[in-house]
């Protein structure tokens, strides 16, 4: 797999009513990003409500991303828990069903020294021979993987290609642009940070925002990448506004009612997510019409 740049969308994950898998929407999802031009596709993120999802639905939505991907665009899923042995079955799953590379969340609630990041991830990517994007994002984690440790793994473990870098901390995100090996990737983890990030030398993003607009934000990505900043800053402003929107309450609420409004998905979320409060839908209802997507 080519080192990884450009745009890549966190998927959200269709529930029906009842609360299974909407199969259905999902693989109309996958068709639209993919015509629409993202780079890469990440299932079973924190968009994607992995961390409410059985080990047999993580398994089954990735297989429905593979199979309907056909080998169109490369496929990183998500398989990080906060346990090293949980994220190993989860990765062999993912490693099973023809996942190209998996996404390792930092662990999250244990709160791990940055030796426990380290060996965490050792494990995992040596143990299971896959390819693997860490991500930090100690806002929902509340342990922040240091540039330190993110270089340290970067070069002595084999096969972690890429880090998504959440922290929104520009200067932590600069030192690992500065001193990383030659193929290792920096992805913005933050659709608001993507033009400054690229600006400083990373590759792209996973986003969010792409779930909704894929054309227009993979256009921002490939303009930002080309140094084409005057389209890369006019899409980043047209497109300011819904980027907010997505975190009136917690993702992946705001984005998942945006798709339903959409017309692409039902509203279904799975507990402790709820559905949406009317204030902010109306005001996220606003931001959509501005932008004609209603």
């Amino acid at each position: 797999m080519a080192r990884l740049s450009g745009t890549g969308t966190a998927l959200v994950t269709p529930f029906k009513a009842n609360g299974t898998i909407d199969e259905t929407s999902l693989r109309g999802l996958v068709d639209w990003q993919i015509k629409s031009k993202v780079e890469f596709l990440v299932p079973c993120g924190s968009t994607g409500e992995s961390a409410t999802m059985t080990r047999a639905e993580r398994r089954r939505v990735i297989e429905i991303v593979v199979d309907q991907n056909s080998g169109r665009v490369p496929i990183i899923a998500g398989t990080g828990t906060n346990s090293t042995l949980d994220s190993l079955d989860l990765t062999h799953d993912a490693k099973e069903v023809g996942a190209d590379a998996v996404l390792l969340v930092g662990p999250y609630y244990n709160k791990p020294t940055q030796e426990g990041f380290y060996q965490h991830f050792k494990r995992i990517v040596e143990e299971c021979n896959v390819k693997a994007v860490l991500y930090n994002v100690p806002g929902r984690t509340a342990s922040n993987m240091l540039p330190e440790t993110t270089l340290r793994i970067a070069e002595e473990v084999e096969n972690v290609i890429a880090i998504k870098e959440a922290s929104n901390n520009l200067e932590q995100i600069m030192q690992i642009i500065k001193y990383r090996p030659k193929n290792f990737a920096v992805l913005s983890g933050e659709d608001s940070l993507t033009l400054p990030i690229i600006t400083a030398g990373g590759d792209g993003v996973i986003s969010v925002i792409s779930n909704e607009v894929p054309k227009e934000y993979s256009d921002l990505t490939r303009a930002a990448l080309k140094g084409d900043l005057k389209r890369a800053q006019e899409l980043h402003y047209k497109l300011f506004e819904l980027m907010k929107a997505n975190f009136y309450e917690s993702n992946p609420i705001p984005v998942k009612t945006a798709l339903h409004l959409m017309g692409r998905i039902d509203e279904s979320l799975r507990l402790p997510l709820t559905k949406i409060s009317k204030p902010n839908r109306e005001k996220l209802k606003k931001v959509l019409k501005d932008l004609k997507l209603i």
